[in-house]
């Protein structure tokens, strides 16, 4: 599996937190940056890892900002991603639990390391339940469609 990060600058120190954790597991890392405290805009990572994670069967993302929450915004703009912004075990468990989360997004700036790591270490080992919980991700999956449909001009897929 491969496991696609991100993260600005505020968040460089917390993304060598995750680097560590993920050390345990049989995943290919790939980092789309930054590695410097240099100012950079963290819709450029969200897209970088949001577009990767869509394109590759399997993949996952994990993406970091200060609180988490532009890198969140971000990276749902990507057709289907499901980036969930994570404070704590029980919502990364939750995260794959129930909503099939492949992009887990956190605030380096919020959180300590030891509870990143924890973050990491429940949200790579959960599995998604499917169930009835996957008639909840079709319904935002014809959401994702209906919206890109509209985008594109197509009249029929219009609520008006």
């Amino acid at each position: 599996m491969s496991v696609f990060i991100g993260c600005d600058h505020a968040a460089v120190t917390a993304k060598r937190v995750v680097v560590e954790a993920l050390a345990s597991y049989d995943v290919d890392i790939v980092d789309v940056g930054t590695d410097s405290d240099q100012s950079v805009d963290y819709p450029d990572f969200a897209r970088a890892v949001a577009e990767s994670v869509a394109a590759t069967p399997g993949a996952r993302g994990i993406l970091l900002c200060g609180t988490g929450i532009g890198m969140s915004i971000a990276a749902n703009k990507v057709a289907g991603v499901r980036a969930a912004l994570v404070g704590d075990v029980t919502g990364a468990k939750m995260s794959r639990q129930h909503n099939d989360a492949n992009v887990l997004v956190l605030g380096g700036g919020v959180l300590g390391p030891r509870l990143i790591a924890d973050i990491v270490e429940v949200w790579m080992s959960t599995d998604f339940e499917g169930g009835r919980h996957q008639r909840r991700l079709d319904k935002i999956t014809a959401m994702e469609n209906s919206s890109a449909s509209r985008a594109a001009g197509n009249p029929k897929e219009s609520n008006s």
